[in-house]
């Protein structure tokens, strides 16, 4: 298979919305699944930051999530996602946002990190999805677009750190719009696991031949 390498973490919500956007745009890529704890060499050399995901397209590299996604949908944009980037919504997500989600939900490993706090203070933006889903079922009109795919990984994550009290908060519109995302197609099919290429030394078509 002549077709750019893609390392993935599985859980990573960067790794996530990349692996999206490369599903929608049917373009393919040899997947190599990584665990963060011992990452491959050959991944480290390509982008010592060592974080995913990473693309390699013969000399270029890309390893910034937007930038993944970007390049799979200049390709091939289908669906529109490209219609709405709303840029400002996914810097406050990918910035402030994801400073106090961190730090909520893995407060043990900030120092004076206070949990309620950073809860209280993501939910402000969490307060501004709901509003701008009054006006339709996505953050930008009737169907998801690249603002709602690199946005909803995060507000996930949130959910994950409490679910209980996620489900409970006075947020319905967003409650509802991350569990269809969540249970859509789309995203069960890209969060489907793959054997580590490092143990495994295999490499997979993504998207085309998923394993279960």
């Amino acid at each position: 298979m002549n077709a750019p390498i893609f390392y993935s973490f599985r859980r990573c919500p960067y790794a996530m919305r990349a692996r999206m956007a490369l599903a929608v745009a049917n373009t393919s890529v040899r997947l190599r699944e990584i665990a963060l704890k011992d990452k491959p060499a050959e991944m480290l050399a390509a982008s010592p930051k060592g974080t995913t995901p990473v693309l390699i397209d013969g000399d270029e590299i890309i390893d910034e999530s937007l930038a993944v996604m970007a390049w799979a949908l200049a390709q091939h944009d289908p669906e529109g996602w490209l219609s709405h980037e709303n840029d400002a919504l996914v810097a406050e997500n990918d910035g402030t946002f994801k400073h106090h989600l961190d730090r909520y939900k893995y407060s043990t490993r900030y120092e004076d990190a206070d949990r309620e706090q950073h809860r209280d203070e993501a939910m402000k933006f969490i307060g501004k999805l709901e509003t701008r889903l009054t006006a339709a079922g996505y953050l930008c009109g009737a169907a998801p677009t690249l603002p709602d795919i690199a946005i909803f990984p995060f507000i996930r994550q949130f959910r994950i750190a409490d679910q209980t009290w996620f489900d409970a908060a006075p947020i319905p519109r967003v409650q509802s719009w991350l569990k269809g995302l969540m249970d859509g197609e789309l995203f069960q099919s890209t969060m489907k696991k793959y054997p580590l290429w490092k143990e495994a030394g295999e490499e997979f078509e993504f998207p085309s031949t998923p394993q279960t």
